[in-house]
């Protein structure tokens, strides 16, 4: 019949008539096509493509209807569809973005609202009981005191910058939550960023550190599909890594205080600092405010020290100059895993810190990376 609805997969990379499709539909939906897509499942009848939803990772996008099918009951369709493709893949905790009008609609296929900037964006996951057990994870972890502080690190690499801001925010709070960013679109492989942490880190008294978490929204995978305006894009991931930040993981352990260092080479970072001051510390929430404590970067021979310099010094295998940047273990780590045409070979990881991995009496451990 040739109204007789057909799922198919598709690989958009492998499959550009296929890809063609997936954009017109997203075009007549006022969508834009994300290239970062691993796979789509489509809805056909016959041989009209009707429907898409898209893949990256464990993120849901480019979910799309015709626009004279959107009375059908087609979008449990995909999505019951798309899940059991990410299951294959080895996807069961799923996430998506979508236009806060959407929210309804993606509810009735099993996903539940986290947070939502007004008018522009809502996140999702597909259990209720998600961000509970997570919160549930670091409540584990909370430590006595007035003053506790939080710091979310990238480390790409570890540098002196990273261990003077450290060491900084331990001297100003009763304990302090370092939180390494687990996303591996960085330079650094994030197992190798998190080595280089706890190893920087490791004679530091009153500290826990934090394995990655898919709560801290990744710039890299954050949905822009739905977006007309694109200038909201970065705003919008800003806004949502705050609210689940000041939402969820602060009030979990009881965080007072957020470091940072200034930024004074990227734009884009010094932007989401100011922003962050604005979302953590505004009055009108109904969670607890967290005070940003903003201080200026460490330096050597009077510039700021910056992870980017030394990449660009890594690529012309300058490892004098980028010692006096970096601790001896990055330093070491860089050049046995990261030196131009070197092929990696595995280094051991530290010890780890006993305050991250000993569980309280009767929890059960939270850090296994």
């Amino acid at each position: 019949m040739t109204d007789e609805l057909v799922s198919w997969t598709v690989d958009p990379a492998s499959d550009p008539q296929a890809r063609a499709e997936i954009k017109a539909l997203l075009d007549a939906c006022d969508l834009s096509y994300e290239a970062t897509i691993e796979i789509f499942v489509t809805l056909r009848r016959g041989r009209r493509l009707i429907a898409c939803a898209g893949l990256d990772k464990n993120i849901v996008k480019c979910v799309a209807i015709a626009p004279d099918e959107q009375g059908e009951s087609l979008s449990l369709t995909v999505m019951t569809e798309i899940a059991h493709v990410a299951h294959a893949r080895g996807h069961t905790h799923l996430f998506l973005y979508t236009k806060p009008d959407n929210v309804d609609r993606f509810r009735a296929c099993g996903f539940y609202r986290l947070v939502e900037v007004p008018g522009l964006v809502a996140f999702m996951e597909n259990t209720p009981i998600g961000m509970r057990g997570y919160c549930a994870q670091l409540a584990a972890l909370r430590q006595p005191g007035a003053e506790i502080g939080a710091i979310v690190m990238n480390a790409n690499p570890f540098t002196f910058g990273h261990r003077y801001l450290v060491e900084y925010a331990v001297a100003h709070c009763d304990w302090l939550h370092l939180f390494v960013v687990a996303e591996d679109s960085s330079f650094i492989a994030y197992r190798d960023r998190l080595a280089m942490i706890r190893a920087g880190v490791a004679d530091l008294p009153r500290l826990t550190v934090h394995p990655g978490s898919e709560y801290m929204v990744s710039r890299a995978t954050f949905s822009s599909y739905f977006f007309k305006e694109k200038n909201a894009v970065a705003d919008c991931f800003t806004a949502i890594d705050l609210l689940l930040f000041r939402n969820f993981i602060a009030p979990a352990l009881g965080v007072t205080r957020r470091f940072v260092g200034t930024e004074p080479f990227c734009i884009t970072t010094r932007k989401y600092n100011a922003d962050m001051k604005d979302r953590l510390q505004r009055p009108d929430s109904p969670f607890p405010p967290v005070e940003v404590v903003e201080i200026p970067r460490r330096t050597h021979d009077d510039v700021p020290i910056s992870a980017s310099e030394v990449r660009r010094l890594l690529t012309a295998e300058q490892f004098g100059r980028i010692g006096r940047l970096v601790p001896p273990f990055t330093l070491a780590l860089l050049r046995e895993k990261y030196r131009p045409g070197r092929t990696p070979s595995q280094i051991p990881d530290p010890p780890a810190r006993i305050d991250a991995l000993t569980p309280r009496k009767g929890q059960e451990p939270y850090e296994n990376s």
